[in-house]
């Protein structure tokens, strides 16, 4: 593991132990709300402050307001930084998000290390967690998704290397995880950017698209136009997450609507 992302296991790991085990069933009250997939999806992110980019567009005020930009582009789902030392972010966004923006699924983005974070997203609203492959051992890996099916919600499995996509693609060999791969519950990812420089390697994503599992997989970083969407599909994947570009956008709803149907094939979503 880098030192960055050691950094954010430590911090993660502090975080998670002022979490309170103990959850009642109507600490899960709010709604879940499931995934509607299409021929090419986006998942919409919502970040203030990335460490490679510095500060993104201010969304302090408007948060509400990016968020159902994001909704009206046809997101399929909107991801919000919830790690606050880095990037931000906090629980509370997302919380106030998914109360706000109701019938979009939200996806709790983090360094998670814990089955307790899993808990708390889903008490916050949240209907979908990301968790990294490599910051997990194997045996945790299957507590959080263990957490994670519980509650019935997605999630979105992040490999950074051939090594983390040979570990996911294992869990395909379960028939609780495989039959949820099935259904685009389960996605796989790949991210782009190299979390030892935090620089981007577009071509990781042709790299490892030979390894890609039978499943619905995510494009990762660096993703800023409609022919990067079509460019992706092209490899196989069938979704896009998409943070910087869209913070940075006058108009992320088009741009969203834009990536769906160029990685689509051209076809409208």
């Amino acid at each position: 593991m880098s030192d960055f992302l050691q950094s954010m296991a430590a911090s993660s790991a502090k975080r998670a132990a002022a979490v309170s085990s103990r959850f009642s069933s109507a600490d899960f009250d709010k709604p879940l709300v499931p995934l509607t997939l299409g021929a090419f999806d986006v998942i919409a992110e919502i970040k203030e402050r990335s460490p490679a980019e510095g500060a993104l567009k201010s969304v302090t005020h408007d948060r509400v307001g990016q968020a159902q930009r994001y909704a009206d582009g046809g997101a399929l789902a909107i991801s919000v930084l919830t790690e606050p030392s880095r990037f931000d972010g906090h629980l509370d966004h997302l919380e106030e998000l998914a109360a706000a923006v109701p019938g979009t699924p939200f996806m709790r983005k983090d360094f998670l290390v814990d089955p307790v974070q899993v808990h708390e997203a889903r008490r916050a609203g949240a209907s979908g967690v990301l968790l990294i492959t490599t910051m997990l051992s194997d045996a945790r890996l299957r507590e959080m998704l263990d957490a994670a099916w519980q509650h019935n919600m997605f999630v979105l499995l992040e490999a950074f290397d051939e090594d983390d996509l040979a570990r996911s693609s294992r869990l395909l060999e379960h028939s609780r995880d495989a039959d949820r791969a099935e259904t685009g519950q389960l996605m796989f990812g790949v991210n782009t950017r190299n979390l030892r420089t935090l620089e981007v390697d577009g071509q990781r994503l042709a790299t490892l698209a030979p390894l890609l599992p039978e499943a619905r997989c995510v494009a990762e970083s660096g993703l800023k136009v409609a022919a990067d969407a079509a460019k992706v599909a092209g490899y196989g994947y069938r979704a896009a997450l998409v943070g910087t570009a869209l913070m940075r956008s006058d108009d992320p709803a088009s741009l969203i609507a834009a990536m769906r149907t160029a990685g689509g094939g051209g076809v409208a979503a």
